[in-house]
């Protein structure tokens, strides 16, 4: 394994982690700066992740598209645009930007709040259609390790496999419910033109939301995209 097959899921862990936090705006933080940092620190997580994926852009005009590559260029272009968005209309929102510059501070604000929104929905999206290759990781080192193949392994394989599911299908279930909650739409269709945060529900039920609000995507992603791979392989 190179060095560039290293960086990739250190990277796209912490553009996670850092996307879920930013999603909280300024609220989670008590100085705004904070918020626009870390805001510039996913951008050149983003100039990372590109670099380490170079070999993605470079191809998008060759070959032929099938649904899933379709689906795949369509949520990259989407991030793409989103991200340019946010660190543009964030920097215009910025505290270093001199107060004798004239910025259109309303509309900076409603890109980012705009922006932002679509940009978290492309990003589960795009983590549910790359899922797989995390499991299939998982998988190679453990069959690397020698698992058991006996009757008691395989019982608590599949024990292990019905757990798993259950989890994820309470999850998904908790992250329908958080979505009505946080109103993502309103926000991705300007239907609520400023970002509100539930003082009551806390900072932790926050992150919990954003959490499942991911996973359910994800696994919707991560089914239609399958279904798209299959279909494109049974017409070839």
């Amino acid at each position: 394994m190179n060095v560039m097959q290293r960086l990739r899921m250190p990277t796209d862990i912490a553009m996670t982690v850092l996307s879920i936090v930013l999603m909280g705006g300024t609220m989670l933080f008590p100085d705004d700066r904070v918020h626009q940092i870390l805001g510039m620190l996913l951008l050149v997580l983003w100039a990372v992740h590109i670099a380490l994926n170079h070999r993605w852009y470079g191809s998008v005009f060759k070959g032929r598209y099938n649904p899933f590559r379709v689906m795949q260029t369509v949520v990259n272009v989407g991030i793409f645009v989103c991200a340019v968005l946010l660190g543009v209309s964030g920097m215009m929102m910025a505290w270093f930007i001199p107060e004798t510059v004239s910025v259109p501070l309303e509309f900076a604000r409603m890109a980012h709040l705009v922006s932002s929104h679509w940009y978290y929905l492309f990003m589960c999206v795009h983590v549910g259609m790359h899922v797989s290759v995390i499991f299939n990781k998982i998988k190679a080192k453990r069959s690397g390790k020698g698992a058991s193949t006996d009757s008691s392994g395989t019982s608590k394989m599949t024990a292990r496999s019905i757990l798993f599911r259950l989890i994820l299908v309470l999850v998904c279930g908790y992250g329908v419910y958080a979505c009505a909650v946080r109103g993502l739409w309103k926000y991705m269709f300007l239907l609520q033109p400023f970002f509100f945060f539930d003082m009551g529900r806390g900072y932790l039920l926050f992150v919990l939301d954003y959490i499942s609000i991911l996973v359910l995507i994800a696994v919707l992603s991560h089914l239609l995209s399958r279904r798209l791979l299959k279909a494109s392989r049974s017409k070839s």
